[in-house]
């Protein structure tokens, strides 16, 4: 009897093991990817086995690539065009509560997406069941990025030329809850690593963190991508710098232009002709008459746009610039052209990696 509880008690462990891994799995297997009908007029979903979940009926200016939890989207009927959200369920919301931004629709983020309120000029969130998770009293929402929102509230829009920006108001850390954390947040959190998320008795005194005081006496911390950077450039990038070293800090292929298109190439190939090169050019940064300034990117889906690069990009195809920055370091030439070298560096889960190069004081060897 015992040997038998104990086979019964394995046999149960295995099978919760087995639920909890389709489970945990599950929505990597559920999801649904867009195409396009025989003229290539509306946009429908199929799963990963090429079932049609839904036939093609969605206009496609708006319609994501892929759909997981919640997705915007645009429909006619009759010349009549029409928003709402849809969920995987079937279920529609939001019919007059489109969230647009430059023309744009929202996308899903951790599954929850933002509507506008047209009564109150206002922006919330649905979760993806569908229902309000972050009630439409703010006048501006991020994204959720790693299950946190800057919110914005009490601020006046302004207008330049057909865009607009936001002047005053208080900025609020919240979570999906709508939960305050930080309710003095006003600072650039567009550096901001919201995945290096520290909370602390104390404020640290780490020189690439950003400290913020929470509602609840605790300290909030987060790395600033251009302080890190600019560190890792200084003492790793830079010491020692050798062919091994700067191969260990390249993307697995490097982007160049050479003179009629966009080329990826195997960083090793790459490197093995241009290295010194490179080597030169980026050592000008440890001199003092060096003129160059770092700035932050974004991944440009026309592009990276090779299946191996699809990792930093949303389901709509827009990249995902709060997690994935693109750091570009810009040599300035005073010559008669006043020519640039540039070096963009991806912040992958790995680390900095040179991604792409752009070397106009000097000419790159291409294959």
């Amino acid at each position: 009897m015992e040997n038998l509880a104990i086979l019964m008690k394995a046999l149960l462990l295995l099978f919760i093991g087995s639920i909890c891994f389709n489970t945990s799995n599950g929505q990597k297997r559920d999801t649904w990817y867009s195409f396009l009908n025989k003229d290539s007029s509306k946009v429908g979903f199929k799963d990963q086995h090429g079932v049609v979940k839904i036939e093609p009926k969605f206009a496609t200016a708006f319609s994501p690539n892929k759909f997981d939890d919640i997705i915007s989207t645009l429909e006619d009927s009759k010349s009549v065009i029409y928003g709402y959200y849809l969920t995987k369920s079937g279920r529609v919301i939001g019919r007059d509560s489109m969230y647009l931004w430059d023309l744009t629709a929202d996308c899903e983020s951790e599954g929850f997406i933002r509507f506008h309120d047209r009564k109150t000029d206002q922006l919330g969130m649905f979760n993806r069941n569908g229902r309000v998770a972050i009630p439409a009293i703010y006048n501006d929402l991020t994204e959720v990025r790693n299950g946190l929102i800057v919110a914005l509230k009490g601020a006046e829009r302004f207008y330049e030329g057909e865009h607009y920006s936001w002047a005053g108001g208080s900025g609020f850390l919240i979570d999906t809850n709508n939960n305050i954390l930080v309710d003095q947040f006003n600072s650039d959190f567009t550096n901001l690593n919201f995945k290096s998320l520290l909370i602390s008795d104390k404020a640290t005194t780490d020189t690439i963190r950003q400290n913020f005081l929470g509602v609840n006496g605790k300290q909030y911390s987060f790395i600033d991508y251009d302080k890190e950077f600019r560190k890792w450039v200084k003492s790793s990038l830079l010491i020692n710098l050798s062919s091994k070293s700067l191969l260990n800090d390249s993307y697995s292929t490097i982007t160049y232009w050479n003179d009629s298109e966009w080329v990826h190439e195997v960083k090793q190939t790459f490197l093995d002709r241009n290295f010194e090169l490179i080597k030169e050019k980026l050592l000008r940064l440890q001199s003092i008459d060096c003129n160059y300034f770092i700035s932050r990117d974004e991944m440009n889906e026309y592009i990276y746009d090779a299946e191996e690069f699809q990792v930093y990009f949303n389901n709509c195809n827009r990249p995902i610039n709060w997690k994935y920055p693109l750091m570009s370091i810009v040599i300035n030439y005073k010559d008669k052209e006043s020519t640039q070298d540039s070096f963009d560096f991806l912040r992958t889960d790995n680390g900095y990696k040179l991604i792409s190069v752009s070397i106009r004081n000097g000419k790159l060897r291409y294959r």
